[in-house]
């Protein structure tokens, strides 16, 4: 019964504002247990008196006008009271507030029930949320499309552009193959047209070759017919000589005289290299221009490749003169006789030709050495040709005979260069041995060896006095020797790249070297220094050569080409 007048103060306070005046109410003998709660608050309000009545009306209208929203508990209590479930309400009531005094209760169970007007404006509040990104979704999603059409547009447009291209490639294509078909046929005309054209300098050549003869002939023949004219002196009788010369069966050395060497007593100002620029460049060969030499006499150079072939080209436009072929492997040297009539080539075949430009053709072959042959060189007599081989021999070969004369073994390993000592017998030899070497030809001795390199000797130059021998060998050192003496005068080191050829000027104060790097070094011989370089070829320089004047210079190189330089 207290636990139930403890739940009517409990209705009531949840009902009444803070205004209301709290009575004592008197424990009614006669009340039943079974009472509700609605008849225990009629009671209440019996027993509270007319007094309260207004406030009681004003207290019903706040409640009317401001619905407190009901906590779990009352929603439980309403529906047991609505149910007719009496017991059970007192059993949850004496559980509850039991629970609730001692702290047991969980904060969650005391969150207010919503009624159906609240979940109703939640409800509003979230469709009209939802409406506003559906509103926005469709914002994006217009964007989205206009975006699509416009790269669909863009994408029709450059399928378009595409097509066309590719239309234009494949009539590119035909054309091309129509223009290939079409260059096809002129090949054979313009391989016919070379052919005549080098047939018709090859005639040209032999013309006026055979004119110069002709006209020294005539030379000679009126000479002879001015001395018959005249009376002949009386004279002691003496051995009458044949008018025609007498055949020889070999080549005999002429005898050594000072005198004899024209350059002996002549002094020649350094050559201007160093102002030399290239002048013309030519495609000449098929492969790599190995070797070059100027013609003693006439504005004319040869050069020879490892295309296995030889050619003769005029200094001033480079026009093609004369071809050769005939060796059936690349050529290392190339060389003119002293008169200009003929030509020597070696080769790695093992070979050394001679060829008579008069003939237009090969007079002579010499096939002694064993291996590659890497430079030949004509005596100043014209009757002999020195040539060195990769067989460690030097080999002297008579032109009259038509054999070797002298062979000369002492180096060691591969002989790379061979040349004549000017107006003498004496050969001067360069060799993978590191030494240079001066041979006598009349004994086949070496006369002198020369140390001081200190890797092969790739090639070398005599000056035109002989005296002075100029070295060169593949750590890109130059060593210059004074023969008279047997000493080295002075070293220049030009850089890393090795030297495949050299080449000094009249005076033998200025020496031209090839260099592996696609420069030619100009080096001073007199002060022993590097003075400047050339440059213009692309790939390595093989060869490079001075006219009899000084006057140009052409060099070969490995990308096939050739370059005249002048000043």
């Amino acid at each position: 019964k207290e636990m139930a007048d403890e739940s009517k103060f409990k209705f009531m306070d949840d009902d009444n504002d803070e205004n209301f005046k709290y009575e004592e109410v008197a424990d009614e003998p006669d009340f039943d247990e079974d009472d509700d709660l609605m008849d225990a608050f009629a009671a209440l309000q019996t027993k509270s008196g007319k007094g309260n009545s207004d406030f009681n009306s004003q207290t019903m209208a706040n409640s009317i006008t401001h619905v407190r929203p009901s906590v779990v508990d009352d929603f439980i209590r309403n529906f047991m009271i609505k149910a007719g479930m009496r017991k059970a309400l007192e059993i949850f009531n004496t559980e509850w507030f039991e629970l609730q005094s001692k702290g047991k209760l969980p904060a969650e169970l005391s969150v207010a029930v919503p009624d159906i007007y609240l979940r109703n404006e939640d409800l509003d509040q979230q469709t009209k949320q939802l409406r506003e990104q559906v509103e926005k979704m469709r914002e994006v999603a217009n964007r989205a499309q206009t975006t699509w059409d416009k790269f669909r547009k863009e994408r029709d447009f450059h399928r378009m552009h595409h097509k066309r291209v590719v239309q234009e490639k494949n009539k590119l294509i035909d054309d091309i193959k129509r223009l290939r078909n079409h260059m096809r046929s002129y090949e054979p005309a313009i391989e016919e047209l070379k052919r005549r054209h080098e047939v018709a300098l090859k005639e040209k050549m032999l013309i006026r070759l055979e004119r110069d003869r002709i006209k020294a002939r005539v030379k000679v023949l009126e000479d002879q017919v001015a001395a018959l004219s005249q009376p002949a002196p009386e004279a002691a009788p003496q051995k009458t000589r044949s008018a025609t010369r007498s055949v020889r069966k070999h080549a005999v050395f002429p005898p050594d005289e000072p005198t004899a060497n024209p350059f002996m007593n002549l002094d020649f100002d350094p050559a201007l290299f160093d102002l030399y620029q290239p002048r013309k460049t030519y495609k000449g060969h098929l492969n790599s221009v190995s070797s070059c030499a100027f013609h003693p006499k006439k504005p004319i150079f040869a050069t020879a490749s490892d295309d296995e072939t030889w050619r003769l080209w005029t200094i001033s436009d480079s026009e093609l003169i004369m071809s050769g072929e005939g060796h059936t492997s690349w050529l290392s040297g190339i060389h003119f006789h002293p008169h200009g009539s003929h030509l020597a080539t070696s080769s790695g075949d093992s070979t050394i030709k001679i060829w008579e430009f008069s003939q237009a053709k090969c007079t002579h072959t010499f096939a002694d050495h064993t291996q590659a042959v890497w430079g030949c060189e004509f005596h100043y007599a014209g009757d002999f040709v020195a040539s060195c081989s990769m067989d460690h021999t030097v080999r002297v070969w008579d032109l009259i005979s038509g054999k070797c004369k002298q062979t000369l073994r002492g180096h060691v390993d591969s002989v790379n260069a061979v040349a004549w000592q000017p107006y003498t017998a004496n050969i001067c030899s360069a060799s993978g041995d590191k030494t240079v070497s001066v041979w006598d030809c009349r004994t086949g001795l070496c006369v002198q060896t020369l140390y001081g390199h200190s890797n092969s000797c790739n090639h070398l130059a005599v000056s035109n006095r002989g005296d002075i021998i100029v070295s060169a060998d593949a750590d890109g050192v130059i060593k210059v020797w004074d023969i008279r003496m047997v000493a080295e005068l002075g070293t220049i080191d030009i850089g890393q790249h090795p030297i495949n050829k050299l080449s000094l000027d009249r005076g033998a104060k200025k020496v031209l070297a090839a260099s592996d790097d696609g420069t030619i070094k100009v080096v001073d011989v007199v002060n022993f220094s590097k003075t400047s370089e050339l440059v213009g070829h692309d790939t390595a320089v093989q060869c490079v050569s001075t006219s009899p004047n000084d006057n140009f210079v052409v060099s070969g190189s490995s990308d096939a080409t050739f370059k005249i330089w002048s000043k």
